[in-house]
């Protein structure tokens, strides 16, 4: 007997909305494939009668309006069904309530599957509590390592990927890592990256915002920086080089800062606040949407950043990429894109290069073509 598929998509914070998104569109098309052209119905090899329900667990990990509900409007994310709420807390703390209040779920709904996406301590408990409960767990952007097991997320990801019962890949060198470390490779899909989904369904509208207008700058003058992680953020001494760093660079190019709540809060804390401010072509600003962000990516001179996401958006777009960390997850982007690593005591020196045009062509990974969660749909659908 034909039964509907059933189930549950966990996200826990920002980066999560933009992988979440384009699987509940494809979701979406699946169930109205009976619609479409014999070309789509062929690519979702549907049984008509068959669908796939699910129900959207927001885990509350970022919890306010500026981290959470814009990104929801944007990307025309559905009102989450269950809000687990647990807010910020300690590593520990965190995981261990987002297990408790997620169990719960899991009980109480019986899915067939739990889809958790990237990295964060989300990703890692509520895989944790589906295993043990018998629940079969698909991981999307599965295989990324940094080999720096000092980073939280490389801990979730570890752990997340020897759970799950089937591993959705971006790119070659993730299944590469998945063998390595004993995974079957009839777990492994290799699918592509669903972030470039969201990228190129929204590409257009980020573009017709024009957000460096409302800032006052022109288009290929002027560098987007994004930073929060906690090597680069927390220490006063690396803050005070990265500021020192990014006024020198302004003093060339205007450069725009929207600062995340852990920054602003280092910021001040250091006393920092107020000198990098009184500096005009030094733009600080509070976060910005999903759409603002790409719009101004788009028509920048370079990005700096030590997000993982902005390092695929910018090999997608063509944009020279400076991420300031020892490593990446996302080697791909280093060796076919635009991106390249960078250090405090080469920061200086590698903006200078790019302000001057020294740069490498990259080149767009494979399947990065915006089709990712339909190939998840059908691979679930068909299992």
């Amino acid at each position: 007997m034909n039964k509907d598929l059933k189930l549950i998509l966990v996200a826990g914070a920002r980066p999560n909305f933009m992988k979440i998104a384009p699987i509940i569109s494809a979701i979406k098309k699946f169930n109205n494939s009976t619609n479409l052209s014999r070309e789509m119905q062929s690519l979702f090899h549907r049984d008509p009668s068959n669908s796939i329900n699910y129900i959207l667990v927001h885990t509350g990990q970022h919890y306010d309006v500026e981290m959470s509900g814009n990104f929801f409007r944007e990307l025309e994310l559905p009102r989450p069904d269950i809000n687990l709420e647990v807010g910020s807390a300690s590593h520990a703390v965190q995981t261990a309530n987002i297990m408790v209040r997620f169990e719960e779920i899991c009980l109480k709904e019986s899915p067939d599957w739990v889809v958790v996406v990237g990295d964060v301590n989300s990703t890692m408990a509520c895989t944790l509590v589906a295993s043990k409960l018998g629940i079969k767990v698909a991981h999307v952007e599965a295989g990324l390592r940094s080999f720096d097991r000092t980073m939280p997320e490389e801990i979730n990801r570890l752990v997340t990927d020897t759970l799950s019962d089937l591993l959705f890949t971006p790119s070659e060198d993730a299944d590469e890592n998945l063998l390595r470390e004993g995974i079957p490779s009839n777990k492994i899909k290799r699918v592509g990256n669903i972030m470039i989904d969201s990228l190129v369904t929204h590409l257009e509208r980020a573009r017709q915002c024009k957000p460096y207008d409302r800032f006052g700058l022109k288009e290929k003058y002027y560098v987007l920086v994004t930073l929060h992680r906690p090597s680069n953020v927390d220490n006063k001494a690396s803050l005070s080089i990265i500021m020192k760093c990014l006024t020198q660079l302004s003093e060339k190019l205007p450069t725009i800062f929207p600062i995340h709540p852990r920054t602003r809060k280092s910021l001040m804390q250091f006393g920092l606040w107020k000198e990098s401010n009184n500096t005009k072509k030094l733009i600080l600003c509070d976060p910005l949407g999903y759409h603002e962000t790409i719009g101004l990516v788009n028509k920048s001179r370079f990005v700096l950043t030590d997000s993982g996401g902005l390092q695929e958006e910018t090999t997608f777009l063509g944009i020279p990429c400076l991420t300031l960390r020892p490593n990446t997850e996302r080697p791909v982007t280093v060796s076919q894109g635009t991106n390249r690593l960078t250090s405090l005591e080469s920061l200086g020196q590698d903006m200078n290069k790019l302000i001057n045009g020294c740069q490498t062509e990259g080149k767009i990974p494979e399947l990065w073509d915006g089709k990712t969660a339909e190939r998840i749909v059908q691979i679930l659908a068909q299992l």
